[in-house]
C-alpha cells in the first residue's frame, strides 16, 4: 500500500510539474492593440533617457514587454538569452543541465517564431550559458521572459549611444571614440630621461613606481590588455618588445572583433589596432625601458597578451559585445594571465560582457577597468560598466598633486577603487605614451590611462609576491593607497604608493 502511494505522489508530482510548465508557455499571449507594432528608434532612446533622468541608470530587465522587443527588432531583431538555474548559473562546466534547458528555450522560440533551428539560431556560447538568436515576434519575447530559466534576454544589436548621433571617428584621441593615430612632442617637463634612454613618465614618481622598480619590475606576470589592439607600426610593442633592460618576456596578439553588419560573421579582422587606443593602453602599462628614447611603461619587464576586440572605447554593437565577451572568456581560460585591464565600456550593462567578466573573475584573474571618461556625452554618468561590478575593480584619474579632483573628462563615485594622477594642474597635460607609430610620443589621459597604470602596479606586486592571490595583490595595493582603510565617497581608496604595494 505504502509503496503504491508513493508511486501515485510521484505521479502527482509529474503532473503538475507538466501542468506548471503548461501554464507558464502555453497561456494565451494577448498583446494590447496599441503595443503591437514596435517602438521607434527614438522613442525607444527616449525611454532610456528617461530612466537615466529618474535614476541614473538604465537594465534591460526593467524594460517592458514591448520596449525589449521593440529594441531587439530595431537592432536586427538579435536577441541575447542568459539562461540557466539561478542568476549565478552562467558558465556552462559547472551547470549539468544547460543544454536541456538550452533545448527548452529554443522549442519556445521555434514555437512563437514558426521558424527552423538553422534560421533562429545565431550562435551558442561554448563556456557561458548564453545563445544569440533572431527574433521577430513579441510573443516570442514575452513566452521567453514567462521561463523560470531566464537570467536575462536582451537586444543583442540596440545601439543607443549611436542612436544619439555623438560618437565621431577623429585623428585624436580626445574624441569621443577614443581613436586617433596622431603624434606629439612631449614636453620636457613632462618626462625624465632613464638608462638605457628611455623616457618615464612625470606621473610615475608622484605614485612611486619608479622606487618600486628597485624591488620589481613585473617580471614573470602576464597582463592581458582588452581594447582595439595593437599596432602594427610601433615597434616596441612588437619586435623591439623583449629587450634593453626588458629582456626575457613576450607579446602574443589576438582578435577576436568582427568587422561584419553581419551576425552570422565569424571571421575576425586581426590584432591590429585600427583605432589607436590600445596601443596606448598596451604602452602604459608594458612599454619596454630601452634606448630607443620613448616612454617606458610601468611593469617593463611584464609579458603581455592583447585582444582587439572593439573598434573603439564605447562598447556598442553585437560584434563588440562578443568580442569582448570572447576575450574575456579566452584570457580567463589562460592559465598564464594574472591582470586584465579593459580601458573601455558603455552606460547599459550588457549581460554576455557581464557574464564574461564574472568567467575570467572565477578563473582567479584581477581586473581593472576604467570608470569611465566623457568627452561630448555621458558626462551625467557616473561610473560606467563594466566598471561597477563587483568583480571588476574601477579606476578613474586625477589631476596632479590630488587623489579627489578628478580629471576634466574623468567619471567617479562610490563604485571607484583606486586613483591615478594623468592631468598636469598647470599645462593640463596628460600621460607620454609610444604613440602609434615608430620614434614616435603621444599624450593618452582619461580613466582609460589611470586603468592601464593600475594594472601595471598590479603586476609589481604580483611579480613580488608570486604566490600570492589575487585578493591578498589587491589587499596590498589598497593598504598602500591614500585613503586606507577608509574609502573616499566618489574616489576609493585613493592614490596607490607603488614602493609601499611591493614591500
Amino acid at each position: 500500500m505504502t509503496k503504491f502511494f508513493f508511486k501515485i505522489s510521484i505521479f502527482s508530482l509529474l503532473v503538475f510539474a507538466s501542468c506548471t510548465k503548461d501554464e507558464t508557455n502555453e497561456n494565451p499571449i494577448v498583446i494590447d492593440a496599441t503595443q503591437k507594432d514596435p517602438l521607434t528608434i527614438d522613442q525607444i532612446t527616449t525611454k532610456i533617457d528617461e530612466s537615466f533622468a529618474a535614476q541614473n541608470s538604465f537594465n534591460w530587465k526593467e524594460a517592458s514587454n514591448h520596449m525589449l522587443w521593440s529594441a531587439i527588432y530595431q537592432g536586427q531583431k538579435i536577441a541575447t538569452i542568459g539562461f540557466g538555474n539561478s542568476e549565478n548559473d552562467f558558465d556552462r562546466s559547472k551547470s549539468s543541465n544547460n543544454a536541456n534547458i538550452q533545448q527548452e528555450l529554443l522549442d519556445i522560440i521555434l514555437k512563437y517564431e514558426g521558424k527552423e533551428l538553422d534560421k533562429v539560431l545565431i550562435s551558442s556560447d561554448e563556456y557561458l550559458n548564453l545563445v544569440d538568436v533572431l527574433i521577430e515576434k513579441q510573443e516570442t519575447v514575452i513566452a521567453l521572459r514567462r521561463s523560470k530559466f531566464i537570467r536575462y534576454i536582451e537586444p543583442a544589436d540596440y545601439r543607443y549611444i549611436e542612436s544619439k548621433g555623438i560618437v565621431e571617428r577623429s585623428t585624436s584621441s580626445s574624441s569621443s571614440s577614443g581613436c586617433g593615430y596622431e603624434s606629439e612632442t612631449l614636453s620636457t617637463s613632462d618626462y625624465t630621461t632613464i638608462t638605457p634612454n628611455a623616457r618615464m613618465p612625470w606621473n610615475f614618481p608622484l605614485h612611486n613606481i619608479n622606487a618600486a622598480w628597485n624591488v620589481s619590475t613585473g617580471s614573470g606576470v602576464t597582463i592581458g590588455v582588452i581594447d582595439t589592439g595593437v599596432s602594427p607600426n610601433q615597434s616596441l610593442l612588437g619586435t623591439s618588445f623583449n629587450n634593453g633592460l626588458s629582456s626575457g618576456r613576450t607579446v602574443q596578439k589576438y582578435g577576436t572583433y568582427v568587422d561584419s553588419i553581419w551576425p552570422w560573421s565569424t571571421t575576425t579582422d586581426g590584432p591590429n589596432d585600427q583605432c589607436g587606443h590600445g596601443t596606448s593602453m598596451a604602452s602604459v602599462a608594458t612599454a619596454p625601458r630601452n634606448n630607443a628614447g620613448l616612454p617606458v611603461g610601468v611593469a617593463y619587464n611584464a609579458n603581455l597578451i592583447t585582444y582587439r576586440a572593439a573598434s573603439n572605447v564605447v562598447l556598442e554593437g553585437y560584434h563588440e559585445h562578443n568580442g569582448v565577451k570572447n576575450a574575456f572568456t579566452a584570457l580567463g581560460n589562460n592559465a598564464s594571465v594574472k591582470i586584465i585591464s579593459m580601458s573601455m565600456g558603455h552606460i547599459i550593462s550588457v549581460g554576455k560582457i557581464e557574464d564574461g567578466v564574472r568567467y575570467a573573475y572565477g578563473k582567479g584573474k584581477l581586473i581593472f577597468c576604467a570608470g569611465g571618461t566623457s568627452t561630448s556625452f555621458t558626462s551625467f554618468a557616473g561610473v560606467i560598466f563594466p566598471a561597477w561590478m563587483a568583480e571588476a575593480v574601477a579606476v578613474t584619474g586625477v589631476k596632479e598633486g590630488t587623489s579627489n579632483q578628478k580629471c576634466d573628462v574623468c567619471h567617479n563615485g562610490s563604485k571607484i577603487d583606486f586613483t591615478v594622477q594623468m592631468q598636469r594642474t598647470s599645462s593640463g597635460n596628460t600621460v607620454p605614451v609610444t604613440s602609434y607609430y615608430n620614434a614616435q610620443n603621444d599624450y593618452v589621459g582619461g580613466s582609460s590611462v589611470a586603468t592601464a597604470t593600475t594594472a601595471g602596479i598590479a603586476a609589481l606586486v604580483w611579480s613580488k609576491n608570486p604566490t600570492w592571490t589575487r585578493d591578498q595583490v589587491l589587499t596590498k595595493m589598497k593598504q598602500s593607497a591614500t585613503y586606507y582603510p577608509t574609502r573616499d565617497a566618489n574616489y576609493g581608496h585613493g592614490n596607490i604608493n607603488a614602493f609601499l604595494a611591493v614591500q
